[in-house]
């Protein structure tokens, strides 16, 4: 089987999306799909490339327009690949590639993840929703990350019918153990103060993440120190926050990670912190990373998979509610056999239901179910 993606961005651009697809794509291939993945170039430069066993295509970038890049090569390698596949694998919020499937006639049978709503461009979300509205109800199955978005999406009621649940898995494996002397000595390396209680964020810096009420919580919590991992568009805004607030001496921005050195950072905090604000952040990835490597988490009620994925592993508190996340983060710290406890728990919880082998056998069984109604409505004799 044959089976291509279409998305704006493959790693090593980092993010939730990102992560997502090159997780799936390489677990496919072991399972013995052919896979290809088409995207854009961070640049004007075409590149064709091998991820492993991936086929990995990035056509050239001309411009980004509210965050989504333009390639017209993009639409060229789309016309000439679609109909040479098996299958057609979405990945929306990303118009573009919908687009280029609309245009291929939509003779070849397509699958459509839908990661989130596009929430922060109202504008631009409205124009685009009737082109939406047919790429939903074209595509033969929707492939949504947890239960509780596909009751709180405004645009899934229409389709429920088509929706499968398969919720988003990682390679657990990497995060359960590393080598105790190096976490440590990241740790160190972050600030002087290593014994003193670290807070962990992961993620792109982007507005929803919230990473302001974590500030605000912190300006609540003298003798705590928090390691912000990654970069984005309110990494300077942010900044100038926890200067604002004087607490920059224990806010530790570090910048991009490489992925490899992720379990080493997240195995060198006490807790983890998604204190998302919108629903922009539809599932949180790294929660179950954060959990894979055995630490508690906190994270906010959002109508979103945010919870779902959390459980009974962790803290729950509302949005944009420092004093409750304060709260939250010196009662997880003040009570740490509680907090290995849940930790365990959500080391246990990703284990079981969120492996990267359990999603790609769940997509797989969603390709067979839409592959085995094409052709039975190809062979069926007509009236």
């Amino acid at each position: 089987m044959r089976v291509i993606h279409l998305y704006k961005d493959y790693f090593p651009i980092l993010g939730g999306i990102e992560n997502h697809l090159r997780v799936l794509a390489k677990a496919q291939v072991c399972m013995g799909l052919e896979v290809i993945v088409l995207v854009t170039s961070p640049t004007r430069k075409t590149i064709e490339l091998l991820d492993g066993s991936v086929r990995v295509l990035k056509a050239s970038r001309w411009l980004t327009v509210a965050s989504t890049p333009l390639s017209p090569m993009f639409f060229l390698y789309a016309r000439r690949l679609l109909p040479r596949c098996d299958l057609i694998h979405l990945h929306h919020p990303y118009p573009p590639g919908e687009i280029a499937y609309l245009l291929s006639g939509g003779n070849t049978p397509a699958v459509l993840t839908y990661h989130s709503d596009i929430v922060r461009q109202r504008l631009s979300g409205r124009l685009y929703r009737p082109w939406l509205y047919r790429v939903l109800a074209r595509v033969a199955r929707i492939v949504v990350t947890s239960p509780i978005y596909l009751e709180t999406s405004p645009h899934l009621r229409a389709f429920r019918d088509k929706c499968r649940i398969v919720p988003l898995g990682i390679d657990v494996a990497r995060f359960f153990s590393v080598p105790a002397e190096a976490a440590q000595a990241l740790r160190s390396s972050w600030c002087s103060a290593s014994h003193r209680p670290h807070v962990l964020f992961v993620g792109r810096l982007r507005y929803y993440k919230g990473i302001d009420t974590l500030l605000y919580a912190l300006a609540r919590l003298p003798d705590i120190h928090a390691t912000i991992v990654g970069t984005g568009p309110m990494e300077r805004p942010w900044r100038m926050l926890a200067r604002d607030l004087r607490i920059l001496d224990r806010v530790h921005f570090l910048g991009e990670v490489p992925d490899s050195e992720l379990p080493l950072v997240y195995h060198a905090a006490d807790l983890f912190v998604l204190p998302a604000n919108a629903r922009a952040e539809a599932f949180g990835t790294v929660l179950l990373e954060a959990m894979a490597a055995g630490l508690p988490v906190i994270t906010t009620e959002i109508g979103t998979g945010t919870t779902w994925v959390v459980g009974e592993a962790g803290w729950i508190v509302p949005p944009r509610d420092p004093v409750a996340l304060a709260e939250a983060i010196w009662l997880a710290l003040d009570q740490p056999e509680v907090a290995r406890a849940r930790g365990r728990q959500g080391q246990e919880r990703v284990r079981r239901e969120f492996t990267a082998e359990k999603m790609a056998q769940g997509v797989l069984e969603i390709y067979t179910e839409v592959l085995h109604q094409a052709t039975s409505q190809r062979t069926s004799p007509k009236p």
